[in-house]
């Protein structure tokens, strides 16, 4: 070919894709140990994104015997020589922000100021958001006597002032303050037309805003373009860090026992600004049983013994609300689920450890209705509570796996447990969780 000729043809797709990502996401109703995984991926990675969700979010992450806590900041932010991006995606609560690195930084966290990036279209969660969050629970137990057992971080209420287009955002904030000021006293008239019993000493919060505006300034980027430069320049190893987890989803959850975001993988698009092209492994992350904190159907709940030893053994208690979780079997109607939905190309199957001294297993295989298996997971919360879980059963292992470093150390029945599990959802299982710190771990490709 003619240089001329060659210049003017297409380049092949897969040169124009770029670099891709990788994303963890739950598989559950949260809780499953993403963090673990995040962690593991995330001492090779270069940008580590945080794509939906706020400090609603909990991750433990163990490094060198320190214990570090994180909500809204990317697990990966221990990680000295990757970037931590907080996706548009994301609803900030500055004050929360400040204070979890201040926290960790106190543990030996340095220098995550400057590993630290900010979307500038990403929402601000205010303090009165949490208070209304309250008192929309509130209200939610005296008209239904029940509520949705929200963490009370504002979540939902920034969400829903970010849908009805009266949310203020980080460019915002950036911007010229005195019309901030404006935007900020309307927002919290709005909100105490609603709720009269709301007191708000906006001055101070102003003067506070200001603060956190300049503390926060140097770390803020225009995302969509940070990430496309990230994708198109050379190549990087960009992980995708979900928050909550698939049953939590706003549009694919438990509704309305949910979360305010989408915590599947279209999330990571919309959260972070980039394509579907640009989307690589998914992978998703689930317990080998099942838990989940606060109300809603849990098909595979055991309210005996059984869930009692799970959660005393697997201490089950909220890292950002230290409620106790509700236990169960491992229900694979959900896994299978949340594959529909997110297309896992492997799973991280944690915590199986906990499940060393039991004499038997369960696992869920199918929901019925009336005698009658039903091929879907139903929307209305009504069938949920109704459905009849069908159990295969299997002898447990009775040996402690804890110290298992390959798949060799684990014994036959658990080994068989894991084979059964991959095979019913169709994924394969890349890791396998036997305890709390990295080389927990078990890779098996």
């Amino acid at each position: 070919l003619s240089p001329k000729s060659s210049a003017g043809q297409k380049r092949a797709r897969n040169d124009a894709t770029g670099n891709k990502v990788t994303v963890v996401l739950g598989a559950q109703w949260g809780d499953e140990g993403k963090g673990k995984v995040v962690d593991l991926l995330a001492t090779e990675a270069d940008i580590i994104c945080r794509c939906q969700g706020g400090n609603n979010a909990g991750h433990t992450v163990v490094v060198d015997g320190k214990e570090y806590d994180f909500h809204l900041l990317p697990s990966g932010i221990i990680n000295t020589k990757g970037i931590s991006l907080i996706g548009n995606g994301v609803v900030i609560h500055l004050p929360g922000l400040f204070e979890e690195g201040d926290k960790n930084e106190k543990k030996g966290l340095k220098g995550w100021e400057k590993r630290l990036i900010v979307s500038d279209r990403a929402h601000l969660v205010f303090d009165f958001h949490q208070v209304v969050d309250g008192l929309q629970e509130t209200e939610r137990q005296a008209q239904e006597g029940k509520n949705i057992g929200t963490t009370k971080k504002g979540i939902g209420p920034a969400y829903s002032s970010k849908a009805s287009r009266i949310g203020l955002r980080v460019c915002d904030l950036l911007g010229d303050f005195n019309d901030f000021s404006t935007r900020f006293k309307n927002l919290v008239h709005n909100y105490q037309s609603m709720y009269p019993s709301l007191t708000v000493d906006v001055d101070d919060q102003l003067k506070k805003l200001k603060d956190f505006a300049e503390r926060l300034r140097p770390m803020v980027r225009d995302g969509v373009y940070y990430m496309y430069e990230a994708l198109h320049g050379p190549p990087k190893k960009i992980l995708v860090e979900g928050a909550n987890a698939a049953l939590l989803d706003i549009d694919f959850g438990t509704y309305p026992f949910v979360t305010s975001s989408n915590c599947t993988v279209g999330g990571v698009c919309t959260g972070l600004g980039i394509p579907p092209l640009n989307i690589g492994d998914v992978f998703g992350v689930s317990k080998a049983y099942t838990t989940r904190v606060g109300i809603g159907a849990f098909p595979t709940e055991q309210l005996n013994a059984v869930g009692e030893l799970l959660q005393t053994r697997g201490h089950e208690v909220g890292v950002t609300t230290g409620r106790k979780r509700r236990c169960g079997w491992l229900d694979l109607v959900i896994l299978r689920y949340a594959h529909m939905i997110n297309g896992f190309t492997a799973i991280a199957l944690t915590k199986l450890d906990i499940l060393d001294v039991l004499d038997e297993i369960k696992v869920g295989v199918a929901y019925k209705l009336s005698g009658k298996r039903i091929p879907h997971f139903p929307a209305n919360m009504d069938i949920l509570h109704k459905v009849e879980v069908e159990y295969e059963t299997f002898p447990g292992w009775k040996t402690d796996t804890s110290a298992a470093r390959k798949w060799n150390d684990l014994p036959a029945k658990a080994q068989s447990y894991i084979r059964f599990i991959e095979n019913h959802i169709g994924v394969p299982i890349k890791w396998v969780g036997v305890g709390k710190s990295r080389e927990c771990m078990i890779q098996m490709f």
